[in-house]
């Protein structure tokens, strides 16, 4: 039995998230599964290193499968680019050692958010939108204060009742990029929608809605109080990185 790596790219916009569901709804997962297993002619789950919501992209995904196959890894990648819609390409494979899972496994998460201000026909896909000029300088203060340990169980759509909701935030910022706010934030662990959340709060903060002090407060406390909690567009989100 081999245990192997794939890396994946997609393009979430017609999909239902990552994550496989029930017969007939389109989900990433249940797409490259059902590839490999008619190439390799067995059943194969796969384990990601992170299961994206629905609309939300990945520059890279991380996956692990079990397989009897002696197929050669390169004509492996082909094929299944061959037979998977052009949204989600796969590639990088490699026999992993076998105690390697690829979300166990990862020391951490990249993710990156996309932001323009004003409506773009061309860059709708791929970006979530303001409709307005945003203080970048009020949204820079907010991530500053997100770096470390905190419970962001009102700031996800996680179920209550689980024991830890912490995440360690190692890295968080805002950059400018070719008119594009790009917000960038890496972490142990991430929680269901929980960089949509932070985001949305983070705009409210560029709309002068809610201080920086504000939202430190409710991170502080793990009360939001007067925060507004909407989630970002899930449009502009992408996986970006994961580090094993």
């Amino acid at each position: 039995m081999k245990n192997i790596r794939l890396d994946v790219e997609y393009d979430g916009t017609d999909y239902c998230g990552w994550q496989r569901q029930s017969e007939g709804i389109p989900t990433v997962q249940g797409e490259l599964e059902r590839v490999l297993s008619r190439i390799l002619q067995e059943r194969i789950v796969l384990m990601a290193a992170g299961r994206t919501d629905r609309g939300v992209h990945a520059r890279l995904q991380v996956v692990n499968f079990s397989t009897c196959s002696a197929m050669d890894l390169p004509r492996l990648a082909h094929a299944c680019n061959a037979l998977l819609p052009a949204a989600i390409r796969v590639g990088g494979p490699e026999e992993a050692v076998p105690g390697f899972h690829a979300r166990f496994s990862a020391r951490e998460r990249e993710y990156r958010y996309f932001l323009i201000e004003h409506p773009s026909a061309l860059r709708n896909r791929f970006t979530g939108c303001s409709n307005g000029v945003l203080d970048l300088a009020a949204m820079r203060r907010a991530a500053d204060f997100l770096p470390g340990v905190h419970d962001f169980r009102f700031f996800s759509r996680e179920p209550y009742g689980r024991e830890s909701l912490l995440c360690r935030i190692t890295a968080c910022e805002w950059l400018q990029e070719n008119g594009t706010l790009v917000f960038r934030i890496r972490a142990n662990r991430f929680l269901r929608s929980m960089v949509r959340y932070l985001v949305g709060v983070m705009i409210a903060a560029g709309r002068g809605r809610v201080s920086p002090e504000e939202f430190l407060s409710a991170l502080e406390s793990g009360m939001p109080h007067r925060l507004p909690q909407v989630p970002a567009a899930p449009n502009g989100l992408f996986l970006w990185d994961v580090t094993y």
